[in-house]
């Protein structure tokens, strides 16, 4: 693909989105200054990028010149030939961000996201893999600089977690995060296994992107609401208080509980949150299963799948299923080093669906 086209293209697109923000009555409108404020932010990345992509090609050109001109095996050769190659990883990322950019955006990949993990199979190996996982999820949210918020944690007898329900705010957060929806399998010996036998557990992870007020309508008389005493190790003035709040959405049947802290408020405000969530990602199911026997593929659409991702502790390996996706970094992953497996499963996406556009 010529990505040429598409880089002028931005780059005018640019233009015009400036030249609008320098306008009197830009903000005349708060919601309209605010689009083209988020619109010209990512068209300088996607400009940025173009320009770094077409340097890259012109010292690909002049390497692969000065290769070719040199004897096979002399010293110039051979740093040109270092230089190729890392100039052609640096070309395969920049080619990713501008083909992101061809795309449509999608108005939920900017927003934050609730991340709730749960042990499946397993018993109690699959809570403390979950307990590990959210102890993954939360290292990589520190790399990105998101702030990581548990909202909700069910604790086994052994130091898992049967359930965890996590906040997770900061920039292009669901764009990332999305990949990880789906059946977490581990297989290593146990903690609890004496007789040094693995064992394969799975635990279910699904990322809900915020919903917004406006995504999703709640009426105030479908809710009941109560509260309760915090449950689990939550210090001693949390566990003595009424502080706990339990929703229950009667059209739905959907249950939220949070306990984070001392506020009953913010607490409920939690749970609202994560309600509606929960409500617009099935909304959002609702109308991708009506259209789902007209597509072929739904791949990088971050649904659920069965064994989404094998995580084999005594090989040191990570495998995702969903794009046949091999690594032997388990160790680092689980250390919260998830760009390597979260960036190849991004870059699947978008060939598919330019591969749809065309």
């Amino acid at each position: 693909m010529d990505l040429l086209p598409f880089i002028q293209r931005f780059r005018e697109r640019f233009a015009e989105v400036e030249a609008q923000l320098s306008a009197p009555d830009a903000f005349a409108q708060p919601q309209r200054g605010q689009e083209l404020t988020r619109e010209h932010a990512r068209l300088r990345d996607l400009v940025t990028a173009g320009d770094a992509y077409q340097e890259v090609l012109r010292e690909l050109a002049e390497n692969r010149a000065l290769r070719d001109g040199e004897p096979a095996g002399s010293e110039m050769a051979t740093l040109a030939s270092d230089e190729i190659r890392r100039l052609e990883s640096e070309e395969q990322r920049l080619v990713q961000r501008v083909q992101e950019g061809i795309l449509p955006p999608s108005p939920t990949d900017s927003r934050n996201s609730i991340l709730e993990l749960r042990g499946a199979a397993g018993g109690d190996e699959s809570a403390l893999f979950a307990a590990d996982l959210l102890r993954m999820y939360q290292r990589y949210a520190e790399v990105q600089g998101w702030k990581f918020e548990v909202l909700d944690l069910s604790p086994s007898d052994l130091g898992g977690c049967k359930e965890a329900i996590v906040s997770v705010t900061g920039q292009d957060v669901f764009k990332r995060l999305k990949y990880e929806s789906g059946v977490h399998r581990v297989q290593r010996v146990p903690a609890t296994e004496a007789q040094g036998r693995i064992h394969t557990s799975t635990v279910t992870v699904a990322v809900l992107p915020e919903a917004a007020e406006v995504d999703v309508q709640i009426r105030p008389e479908d809710l009941e609401i109560n509260v309760c005493r915090a449950s689990g190790h939550g210090g001693q003035g949390v566990n003595t208080t009424d502080s706990a709040v339990r929703v229950f959405h009667r059209p739905s049947g959907i249950e939220v509980r949070c306990q984070d802290g001392r506020s009953q408020q913010k607490n409920k405000q939690q749970a609202l949150t994560v309600l509606r969530s929960r409500l617009l990602e099935r909304k959002v199911a609702e109308e991708n299963a009506k259209y789902a026997a007209e597509r072929k593929s739904q791949v990088g659409s971050g649904e659920r799948s069965e064994k989404s991702r094998t995580y084999n502790f005594p090989q040191n390996r990570v495998t995702d299923h969903r794009i046949d996706l091999t690594l032997y970094n388990l160790s680092a992953v689980m250390d919260g080093d998830l760009d390597p497996v979260i960036e190849p499963l991004m870059a699947h996406s978008v060939a598919e669906k330019l591969a749809a556009l065309s």
